[in-house]
């Protein structure tokens, strides 16, 4: 156990309870809506090309596993920069970071739009993920570390929320103004909005109050902590939990819009990018799971969560454009209720590094976006979207069985409750 004269990176809220912040104060509202800022920003710009996917393949002559790239590599890179942005942030604060972030992604989205040939686009996205780590992985640590235990569930669920109303507004606005007016133009819009949102968010997060500022990168110590949270099972089957639906989630999303403009459907870029509000029920989905976990317990909802999801894949196969619709209602829904559970699961379960631990959540949830995303191109393009809906089953009901074992695995936990060596 670490000293009190070397406290470990990230201090337990338990250890000062009567500080930390509690639902329905002034403080409560604030850091819930400014991570909500933080989500809607980092969604809207990292996933905003969703919808151009077909747009790219017509313009730079790429196919759509290829066009895929334009996400797979933001979100790849985003994986990788989450656990150095983890580490950073001890140097660097919490604040500050997520803010430079947000507001370096604004930026280079805005770059994105003046891209003037298809590597010189894959290039600024690839930055783009890695400048946009300092975002996810720092805003789940700094909820559990300020929050109380007790409204933690609630204010992770908004932060989701967040996302999610990110997701929908970048999907639908750039797939929209794309259409009206170009998907240059529309990139630029969605840069300097994040803008906007980045200075909304520094005007209203309140400074960390359990955070131990340190200096100097001491890579043993931070390995010694992913490794403590790998070597706890509980922890790792919520981190492959991620994985596997967040891997689902973007292969229905990424081809989904090939097939709606395609025959039989015949849909314009207008009417795919519409179909994307239906993130609006994520974003009711991600705020009522996390009350609903607080009060009913963790896995009942996560286990539902997942099957929710896994009936919008089969209704997807319904050849009526209906059920194509109900089936992307009802991912989107079970996918939030996952998310929303599973990440503040990892932040209740971990009992020192709470960053550490986000950071690994994340690696694996990005790591499931770009992987999994870009072999959902392999399956489109050799057996349609029978393939597709196949695919992201199979993640579905491995995610499944993990969940429903992930209570006895944190049982059989090995204990990381010391320091690591180094630490």
């Amino acid at each position: 156990m670490s000293s009190p004269a070397s406290p470990a990176p990230f201090s337990a809220p338990s250890s000062a309870p009567s500080t930390l912040v509690t639902r329905g104060s002034d403080a409560y509202r604030r850091i819930a809506f400014a991570l909500f800022l933080a989500g809607f920003a980092t969604f809207s710009l990292l996933y905003c090309v969703q919808p151009l996917l077909p747009v790219f393949t017509q313009e730079f002559g790429v196919s759509p596993a290829q066009s895929s790239l334009s996400l797979s590599l933001s979100t790849g890179f985003l994986a990788l920069a989450i656990l150095c942005a983890s580490a950073l942030s001890e140097a660097l604060g919490r604040r500050g970071l997520m803010f430079a972030s947000m507001c370096g992604a604004s930026v280079l989205t805005v770059v994105v739009a003046f891209a003037p040939s298809w590597h010189s686009l894959l290039v600024a996205r690839a930055v783009e993920g890695l400048v946009l780590g300092g975002v996810p992985a720092v805003a789940m640590a700094y909820l559990a570390e300020e929050i109380h235990p007790d409204g933690l569930g609630f204010a992770m669920g908004l932060y989701v929320g967040g996302t999610a109303f990110g997701g929908m507004a970048g999907r639908v606005g750039i797939g929209v103004l794309a259409e009206m007016t170009s998907w240059r133009i529309a990139m630029a819009t969605i840069g300097a909005i994040g803008l906007l949102a980045a200075i909304g968010f520094v005007l209203l997060l309140p400074a960390s109050r359990h955070f131990v500022r340190r200096t100097g990168f001491a890579p043993r110590r931070h390995i010694g902590h992913w490794l403590s949270h790998l070597r706890n099972r509980g922890m790792a089957s919520l981190f492959m939990i991620g994985f596997l639906v967040m891997g689902a989630f973007v292969t229905v999303y990424n081809y989904a819009g090939f097939r709606l403009m395609a025959p039989p459907y015949d849909l314009s870029q207008t009417q795919v990018s519409v179909l994307f509000t239906v993130y609006i029920f994520g974003i009711v989905a991600s705020s009522m799971a996390g009350a609903m976990a607080d009060r009913l317990g963790r896995r009942p909802v996560l286990v539902t969560g997942i099957v929710v999801a896994g009936l919008g894949v089969l209704a997807t196969l319904l050849h009526a454009l209906a059920g194509m619709a109900l089936g992307v209602v009802l991912l989107t829904v079970g996918f939030f209720i996952a998310h929303s559970v599973a990440s503040g699961w990892v932040g209740r379960m971990a009992s020192q590094a709470k960053g550490h631990a986000a950071s690994l959540y994340l690696l694996a949830y990005y790591a499931g976006s770009s992987v999994m995303g870009s072999m959902g191109g392999w399956a489109w393009a050799h057996g349609g979207w029978p393939a597709v809906a196949g695919f992201t089953g199979a993640l579905l009901a491995a995610a499944l069985v993990l969940a429903w074992n992930v209570e006895r695995a944190a049982q059989g936990k090995t204990a990381n409750a010391g320091a690591p060596a180094g630490g």
